[in-house]
This record gives structure tokens, C-alpha cells and sequence, in this order.
């Protein structure tokens, strides 16, 4: 089924949540609008009991032109009224930003044409990232002016501090090609293969066990910032709790039954 909001068109498949950001006129170019519906849609997903993978992509060959700039200026209109405007829009873009890192659901981004700015930070965040031979990465902000703020974090966390100065000071362009050396994105397809593609990254994830990929997730991001021997007593309660558990018990039980495991949603 599928559902439009106001600037996204909305599918579910099985478990599969297909968001496809739709502002074709501007390269889907995100909006305050777009930001709120893409939280809103977030948080049905994590709360339905059956979304498992949540799969982002753009309308009409691109995938997000970044921050819409006519928001902006509309922001420094509002200004006298109230002077936090900007930092408000700006903020927002980072809240959804952490709300898609920090989900336990599998996110998959499907990358083509333009992806920028903040486009680039949505791709940042997601767990997986796919691009068409199409893309074009562009980090502009300082040769606007202005700083990649919200999405700062999550460059430095994909790609390292070095490579996140360097694009940050030279108003990064990339393509496909080079964004796959620089672990940007995962793999990189002809256009027409993308869905083939898609539905291969889709089948593995399904193939895994949702309670235990949030889990999963969760301890990963923990464990950037902790020593090892800091997780040792965290890593073995999150494992006694997956192995003891249904998914745990319905996974070995189907491994040496040699059958597919079926996963009920946590």
C-alpha cells in the first residue's frame, strides 16, 4: 500500500517500509515539512510492531539537494520575531538525524543524482548505503557561507576526521566511484541494477533476527566510545539476554534443524 504526505510517498512491503522523499521540482531538497514527516514516520514505524527495515530514497533520479534554502529565508524573516528561528530549523534537521542513527530498525539508503548536504547526512546515518553510478556527492556549505552543522558528526563517524575536514574545506565533490573509496557509501551499481540490488540487501537483513540487529546496533554504538575491557560485563549480559531469549532459542534451534529461522517481531 501506498500513502503520500505532503512531501514523501509512504509504502510498506511485508516489513519493509519504503520512504521515497518527493520534491522532484527542488531534487527533493528537505524542507521543514520533510523533516517533521520523516520523523512522524519514524516514529509509526518503530511503534507497529511490523516494520523491520525502513528503505530511504529520492524521487525523480535524485536522492536530497540538502536543506531547502527558501526555508532559510523565510527563517531570517521571522528573525525580529524570534531570533532562535534558524537554530530552530537547524536543530530539527539534527534531531531526526539522531533519531535515524539511533533507531534499532535497519535503514537502508538509496543513493542517486544529487545527494548533498544534508542528503549526505542522511546517508551517513543509514546502516546501509547503496549508490547508482548517477550520484554526485557535494558538500557545499562553506562555499555558501555556511556550516555543515548537523551533519558534521556523522561525517567525522563515516568517514573519519581527516576526510570529513578535507571535503568540509574544499566544498567536497565527489562521485559514485569516489565515494566508495572513502567507505561513503557501501556499493555502488548501474542505475538499472539498483533494485536488484535493493531487494539482495533486503533479503540478508530480513534473514537476521530484528530484536537481535537493534541490539546489535545499540552495543556497536556504545562501543565506538568505550574500551574494550569498559564492555566485557555490558557484552555478555546483551548476549545471555539474546541467547535465553525466543529469537535466540527459535535462531540455533533452526540452525541445527537446518531450516529458515522465523522471526516474530519484538
Amino acid at each position: 500500500m501506498t500513502t503520500t504526505a505532503t512531501t514523501l510517498l509512504s509504502r510498506h512491503d511485508g516489513g519493509v517500509l519504503h520512504l521515497t522523499l518527493n520534491r522532484p521540482e527542488v531534487r527533493n531538497a528537505m524542507s521543514l515539512a520533510m523533516v517533521l514527516e520523516l520523523r512522524q514516520a519514524l516514529a509509526a514505524a518503530e511503534s507497529d510492531g511490523q516494520t523491520r527495515v525502513i528503505v530511504l530514497r529520492g524521487a525523480g533520479g535524485h536522492f536530497c539537494a540538502g536543506a531547502d534554502l527558501k526555508d532559510m529565508a523565510a527563517a531570517r524573516a521571522q528573525l525580529a520575531a524570534n531570533p532562535n528561528t534558524l537554530a530552530d530549523i537547524n536543530a530539527a534537521f539534527g534531531e531526526l538525524c539522531v533519531a535515524f542513527a539511533h533507531t534499532g530498525l535497519a535503514v537502508v539508503a538509496v543513493l542517486e543524482g544529487t545527494v548533498m548536504g544534508g542528503g549526505i547526512g542522511l546517508a551517513c546515518v543509514a546502516d546501509v548505503a547503496i549508490a547508482g553510478t548517477s550520484a554526485v556527492f557535494r558538500l557545499p556549505e562553506t562555499s555558501l557561507g555556511m556550516v555543515p552543522a548537523q551533519i558534521a558528526p556523522f561525517l567525522v563517524e563515516r568517514l573519519g576526521y581527516a576526510e570529513a575536514k578535507r571535503l568540509a574545506v574544499t566544498g567536497g565533490r565527489l562521485d559514485a566511484n569516489a565515494a566508495i573509496a572513502l567507505r561513503l557509501v557501501h556499493a555502488v551499481h548501474a542505475s538499472g541494477a539498483l533494485d536488484n540490488a535493493l531487494a539482495a540487501v533486503l533479503a540478508d537483513v530480513l534473514q537476521c533476527a530484528p530484536g537481535a540487529v537493534a541490539a546489535t546496533k545499540a552495543l556497536l554504538a556504545k562501543a565506538r566510545f568505550a574500551t574494550p575491557a569498559s564492555m566485557v560485563q555490558e557484552a555478555a549480559e546483551v548476549y545471555s539476554r539474546a541467547a535465553l531469549g525466543p529469537e535466540g532459542i527459535e535462531g540455533t534451534s533452526a540452525f541445527l534443524a537446518k531450516r529458515k529461522a522465523s522471526w516474530v517481531p519484538q
